[in-house]
Protein backbone atom coordinates (compact mmCIF):
# COMPACT_ATOMS: atom_id res chain seq x y z
CA UNK A 1 0.00 0.00 0.00
CA UNK A 2 1.50 3.31 -1.12
CA UNK A 3 0.24 6.43 0.61
CA UNK A 4 0.96 10.15 0.49
CA UNK A 5 4.22 11.96 -0.19
CA UNK A 6 6.39 12.90 2.80
CA UNK A 7 8.90 15.59 1.82
CA UNK A 8 9.34 14.04 -1.62
CA UNK A 9 9.28 10.45 -0.34
CA UNK A 10 6.53 7.99 -1.10
CA UNK A 11 5.44 6.13 2.01
CA UNK A 12 4.56 2.45 2.11
CA UNK A 13 3.11 0.39 4.93
CA UNK A 14 4.95 -2.89 5.49
CA UNK A 15 3.65 -5.75 7.61
CA UNK A 16 6.25 -7.06 10.05
CA UNK A 17 4.72 -9.91 12.01
CA UNK A 18 1.61 -8.59 13.71
CA UNK A 19 2.63 -4.96 13.28
CA UNK A 20 3.01 -2.27 10.64
CA UNK A 21 6.05 -0.14 9.91
CA UNK A 22 6.17 2.81 7.54
CA UNK A 23 8.88 2.88 4.89
CA UNK A 24 9.93 5.88 2.80
CA UNK A 25 11.41 5.87 -0.70
CA UNK A 26 12.60 8.74 -2.84
CA UNK A 27 13.50 7.92 -6.41
CA UNK A 28 16.62 9.23 -8.10
CA UNK A 29 16.09 12.64 -9.69
CA UNK A 30 17.91 11.36 -12.77
CA UNK A 31 17.36 7.72 -13.63
CA UNK A 32 20.76 6.10 -13.86
CA UNK A 33 22.94 3.64 -11.90
CA UNK A 34 20.35 0.94 -12.73
CA UNK A 35 18.19 2.03 -9.83
CA UNK A 36 20.81 1.37 -7.16
CA UNK A 37 19.44 2.04 -3.70
CA UNK A 38 21.01 3.51 -0.57
CA UNK A 39 19.06 1.92 2.29
CA UNK A 40 19.40 4.04 5.46
CA UNK A 41 19.17 2.71 9.02
CA UNK A 42 18.92 5.52 11.54
CA UNK A 43 20.29 5.72 15.05
CA UNK A 44 18.55 5.63 18.38
CA UNK A 45 17.35 3.15 19.30
CA UNK A 46 13.87 4.60 19.53
CA UNK A 47 14.23 7.52 17.11
CA UNK A 48 12.08 8.09 14.02
CA UNK A 49 14.12 8.21 10.84
CA UNK A 50 13.57 11.90 9.93
CA UNK A 51 17.12 13.11 10.58
CA UNK A 52 18.87 10.45 8.50
CA UNK A 53 16.21 10.19 5.78
CA UNK A 54 16.08 13.93 5.15
CA UNK A 55 19.82 14.63 5.33
CA UNK A 56 20.65 11.79 2.93
CA UNK A 57 17.89 12.61 0.44
CA UNK A 58 20.55 14.62 -1.42
CA UNK A 59 21.81 11.30 -2.81
CA UNK A 60 18.80 11.22 -5.13
CA UNK A 61 20.29 14.24 -6.93
CA UNK A 62 23.29 12.05 -7.72
CA UNK A 63 21.31 9.18 -9.20
CA UNK A 64 20.54 6.89 -6.26
CA UNK A 65 17.19 5.87 -4.81
CA UNK A 66 17.05 6.50 -1.05
CA UNK A 67 15.05 4.28 1.31
CA UNK A 68 14.51 4.60 5.05
CA UNK A 69 11.84 3.52 7.52
CA UNK A 70 10.52 4.25 10.98
CA UNK A 71 11.62 1.27 13.03
CA UNK A 72 8.87 -0.45 14.99
CA UNK A 73 7.91 1.69 17.96
CA UNK A 74 8.90 4.98 16.34
CA UNK A 75 7.56 7.70 14.07
CA UNK A 76 4.53 6.69 12.00
CA UNK A 77 5.02 2.97 12.64
CA UNK A 78 3.05 0.98 15.18
CA UNK A 79 4.04 1.45 18.81
CA UNK A 80 3.43 -1.79 20.71
CA UNK A 81 4.48 -1.81 24.35
CA UNK A 82 5.90 -5.35 24.44
CA UNK A 83 9.56 -5.02 25.49
CA UNK A 84 10.27 -8.50 24.13
CA UNK A 85 10.24 -6.85 20.68
CA UNK A 86 13.18 -4.56 21.49
CA UNK A 87 16.09 -6.77 20.43
CA UNK A 88 18.69 -6.33 17.70
CA UNK A 89 17.90 -9.77 16.26
CA UNK A 90 14.24 -8.87 15.71
CA UNK A 91 15.14 -5.47 14.24
CA UNK A 92 17.50 -7.18 11.76
CA UNK A 93 14.61 -9.34 10.61
CA UNK A 94 12.54 -6.16 10.30
CA UNK A 95 15.14 -4.70 7.92
CA UNK A 96 14.84 -7.81 5.76
CA UNK A 97 11.04 -7.57 5.77
CA UNK A 98 11.15 -3.96 4.59
CA UNK A 99 13.75 -4.72 1.91
CA UNK A 100 11.65 -7.59 0.59
CA UNK A 101 8.39 -5.61 0.62
CA UNK A 102 9.99 -2.74 -1.32
CA UNK A 103 11.50 -5.11 -3.88
CA UNK A 104 15.09 -3.95 -3.36
CA UNK A 105 17.22 -6.86 -4.54
CA UNK A 106 20.60 -5.43 -3.53
CA UNK A 107 21.51 -2.24 -1.73
CA UNK A 108 24.16 0.02 -0.37
CA UNK A 109 23.30 -0.47 3.31
CA UNK A 110 24.01 2.66 5.36
CA UNK A 111 23.75 2.69 9.13
CA UNK A 112 24.35 5.53 11.56
CA UNK A 113 25.05 4.95 15.27
CA UNK A 114 22.60 2.26 16.50
CA UNK A 115 21.66 1.87 12.83
CA UNK A 116 25.27 0.85 12.22
CA UNK A 117 25.06 -1.97 14.78
CA UNK A 118 21.86 -3.03 13.07
CA UNK A 119 23.53 -2.83 9.63
CA UNK A 120 26.38 -5.04 10.84
CA UNK A 121 23.92 -7.54 12.31
CA UNK A 122 22.01 -7.60 9.03
CA UNK A 123 25.17 -7.88 6.90
CA UNK A 124 26.33 -10.96 8.82
CA UNK A 125 22.97 -12.69 8.18
CA UNK A 126 22.18 -11.44 4.65
CA UNK A 127 25.50 -10.71 2.90
CA UNK A 128 24.06 -11.52 -0.53
CA UNK A 129 21.78 -8.47 -0.32
CA UNK A 130 24.60 -5.90 -0.20
CA UNK A 131 26.46 -3.92 -2.83
CA UNK A 132 28.38 -2.19 -0.06
CA UNK A 133 28.28 -1.29 3.62
CA UNK A 134 28.46 2.30 4.88
CA UNK A 135 28.90 2.70 8.63
CA UNK A 136 28.63 6.18 10.12
CA UNK A 137 29.62 6.87 13.71
CA UNK A 138 29.19 3.32 14.92
CA UNK A 139 30.91 0.35 16.54
CA UNK A 140 30.99 -3.41 16.17
CA UNK A 141 31.90 -4.07 19.80
CA UNK A 142 29.96 -2.37 22.59
CA UNK A 143 32.45 -3.36 25.34
CA UNK A 144 35.14 -1.52 23.35
CA UNK A 145 32.78 1.44 22.91
CA UNK A 146 32.06 1.53 26.64
CA UNK A 147 35.78 1.70 27.40
CA UNK A 148 36.17 4.53 24.89
CA UNK A 149 33.25 6.41 26.43
CA UNK A 150 34.82 6.06 29.86
CA UNK A 151 37.91 7.75 28.43
CA UNK A 152 35.75 10.63 27.15
CA UNK A 153 34.02 10.89 30.52
CA UNK A 154 37.37 10.93 32.34
CA UNK A 155 38.31 14.06 30.38
CA UNK A 156 35.75 15.92 32.51
CA UNK A 157 38.06 15.48 35.49
CA UNK A 158 38.49 12.99 38.32
CA UNK A 159 35.92 14.55 40.63
CA UNK A 160 33.27 14.76 37.93
CA UNK A 161 33.85 11.17 36.89
CA UNK A 162 33.61 10.02 40.51
CA UNK A 163 30.35 11.96 40.86
CA UNK A 164 28.93 10.28 37.74
CA UNK A 165 29.90 6.83 39.01
CA UNK A 166 28.24 7.56 42.35
CA UNK A 167 24.90 8.61 40.87
CA UNK A 168 24.97 5.73 38.37
CA UNK A 169 25.51 3.25 41.19
CA UNK A 170 22.50 4.79 42.96
CA UNK A 171 20.42 4.81 39.78
CA UNK A 172 19.89 8.56 40.17
CA UNK A 173 20.14 9.67 36.55
CA UNK A 174 17.98 12.76 37.04
CA UNK A 175 20.25 14.46 39.59
CA UNK A 176 21.00 17.99 38.29
CA UNK A 177 24.75 17.61 38.81
CA UNK A 178 24.78 14.34 36.86
CA UNK A 179 22.58 15.74 34.10
CA UNK A 180 24.86 18.76 33.73
CA UNK A 181 27.80 16.44 33.05
CA UNK A 182 25.77 14.54 30.44
CA UNK A 183 24.76 17.82 28.79
CA UNK A 184 28.42 18.81 28.47
CA UNK A 185 29.33 15.40 27.03
CA UNK A 186 26.46 15.67 24.53
CA UNK A 187 27.73 19.06 23.38
CA UNK A 188 31.28 17.80 23.00
CA UNK A 189 30.59 14.42 21.44
CA UNK A 190 27.04 14.14 20.04
CA UNK A 191 26.35 17.40 18.19
CA UNK A 192 28.57 20.46 18.41
CA UNK A 193 26.25 22.79 16.48
CA UNK A 194 24.84 25.84 18.26
CA UNK A 195 21.33 24.86 17.16
CA UNK A 196 20.01 21.57 15.86
CA UNK A 197 18.80 21.14 12.26
CA UNK A 198 15.03 20.78 12.00
CA UNK A 199 15.05 17.14 10.94
CA UNK A 200 17.32 16.20 13.84
CA UNK A 201 15.14 18.06 16.33
CA UNK A 202 12.04 16.29 14.99
CA UNK A 203 13.69 12.92 15.56
CA UNK A 204 14.70 13.90 19.09
CA UNK A 205 11.21 15.20 19.85
CA UNK A 206 9.70 11.93 18.61
CA UNK A 207 11.99 9.62 20.57
CA UNK A 208 10.46 6.54 22.19
CA UNK A 209 12.32 6.57 25.50
CA UNK A 210 11.02 3.13 26.49
CA UNK A 211 12.91 1.50 23.61
CA UNK A 212 16.00 3.62 24.17
CA UNK A 213 16.24 2.85 27.86
CA UNK A 214 15.47 -0.85 27.42
CA UNK A 215 18.11 -1.37 24.74
CA UNK A 216 20.74 1.26 25.58
CA UNK A 217 20.26 2.93 28.93
CA UNK A 218 19.43 6.33 30.48
CA UNK A 219 21.71 8.41 28.23
CA UNK A 220 24.35 8.29 25.51
CA UNK A 221 27.21 7.60 27.91
CA UNK A 222 25.92 4.84 30.18
CA UNK A 223 25.10 1.50 28.56
CA UNK A 224 23.08 -0.79 30.81
CA UNK A 225 20.40 -2.00 28.36
CA UNK A 226 20.25 -5.28 26.46
CA UNK A 227 22.85 -4.03 23.97
CA UNK A 228 25.50 -3.39 26.63
CA UNK A 229 27.50 -6.53 25.79
CA UNK A 230 26.63 -6.82 22.09
CA UNK A 231 29.61 -7.55 19.85
CA UNK A 232 30.06 -8.73 16.28
CA UNK A 233 33.82 -8.20 16.28
CA UNK A 234 34.58 -11.84 15.51
CA UNK A 235 31.98 -12.00 12.72
CA UNK A 236 33.23 -8.96 10.78
CA UNK A 237 35.57 -11.13 8.72
CA UNK A 238 32.46 -12.67 7.12
CA UNK A 239 31.54 -9.30 5.59
CA UNK A 240 33.44 -9.08 2.31
CA UNK A 241 31.67 -6.28 0.42
CA UNK A 242 33.45 -2.92 0.16
CA UNK A 243 32.89 -0.75 3.20
CA UNK A 244 33.17 2.92 4.11
CA UNK A 245 33.49 3.71 7.81
CA UNK A 246 33.17 7.33 8.96
CA UNK A 247 33.42 9.14 12.28
CA UNK A 248 33.81 12.62 13.65
CA UNK A 249 37.11 13.33 15.35
CA UNK A 250 35.11 14.24 18.48
CA UNK A 251 32.53 11.46 18.06
CA UNK A 252 31.02 9.75 21.10
CA UNK A 253 31.56 6.54 19.11
CA UNK A 254 35.20 7.31 18.65
CA UNK A 255 37.55 6.94 15.66
CA UNK A 256 39.12 4.04 17.58
CA UNK A 257 35.86 2.15 17.07
CA UNK A 258 35.80 3.05 13.36
CA UNK A 259 39.35 1.81 12.82
CA UNK A 260 38.62 -1.35 14.78
CA UNK A 261 35.83 -2.16 12.31
CA UNK A 262 38.00 -1.47 9.27
CA UNK A 263 40.81 -3.68 10.56
CA UNK A 264 38.43 -6.60 11.15
CA UNK A 265 36.27 -6.62 8.00
CA UNK A 266 36.85 -9.37 5.46
CA UNK A 267 36.68 -7.09 2.42
CA UNK A 268 38.17 -3.78 1.26
CA UNK A 269 37.44 -0.89 3.59
CA UNK A 270 38.37 2.71 4.17
CA UNK A 271 38.00 5.08 7.09
CA UNK A 272 37.18 8.79 6.84
CA UNK A 273 37.48 10.99 9.94
CA UNK A 274 35.98 14.50 9.93
CA UNK A 275 38.08 16.84 12.08
CA UNK A 276 35.39 19.35 13.05
CA UNK A 277 32.57 16.93 13.78
CA UNK A 278 31.25 14.86 16.62
CA UNK A 279 28.50 12.28 16.00
CA UNK A 280 26.74 13.97 13.07
CA UNK A 281 29.20 15.02 10.33
CA UNK A 282 26.31 14.88 7.83
CA UNK A 283 25.08 18.00 9.69
CA UNK A 284 28.31 19.36 11.15
CA UNK A 285 30.49 19.09 8.03
CA UNK A 286 28.04 18.26 5.23
CA UNK A 287 30.18 19.22 2.24
CA UNK A 288 33.24 17.07 3.06
CA UNK A 289 31.01 14.32 4.42
CA UNK A 290 28.88 13.95 1.31
CA UNK A 291 31.91 14.36 -0.92
CA UNK A 292 33.44 11.33 0.81
CA UNK A 293 30.20 9.38 0.56
CA UNK A 294 29.66 10.06 -3.13
CA UNK A 295 33.32 9.39 -3.86
CA UNK A 296 32.82 5.93 -2.35
CA UNK A 297 29.53 5.28 -4.16
CA UNK A 298 30.90 6.50 -7.50
CA UNK A 299 33.20 3.48 -7.68
CA UNK A 300 30.18 1.21 -8.10
CA UNK A 301 28.77 3.10 -11.07
CA UNK A 302 31.90 4.01 -13.00
CA UNK A 303 31.42 7.76 -12.76
CA UNK A 304 33.33 10.64 -11.23
CA UNK A 305 31.75 11.87 -7.99
CA UNK A 306 29.79 15.13 -8.15
CA UNK A 307 31.90 18.21 -7.62
CA UNK A 308 29.17 20.63 -6.61
CA UNK A 309 27.89 20.13 -3.06
CA UNK A 310 26.26 23.54 -2.81
CA UNK A 311 22.84 21.91 -2.90
CA UNK A 312 23.42 20.16 0.42
CA UNK A 313 20.90 21.20 3.04
CA UNK A 314 20.97 20.64 6.77
CA UNK A 315 17.41 21.86 7.31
Amino acid sequence: MVENLVEGFTTQIVRVGDHRVVAYRKRAAVQKHNGQTVFCLNGGPGLPCDYLRDSHAILTEWGFDVVSFDQLGTGKSDKPEDSALWTIDRYAQEVEAVRSALGVEQMHLLGHSWGGWLAIEYAVSFPERLHSLILQGTAADIPLLRSEMERLRAALGHETLAMMHRYEAEGDFSNPEYRAAITLLNHRHVCRLASYPGAYQRSLDGQNRAIYEHMQGPNEFHYIGNLSNWSRAEALSKITVPALITAGAHDEITPVCARNIAESLGGPSEVRIFPNSSHHPHFEEPEPFFSALTDFLSRFVGEAPPKDTNAISVA
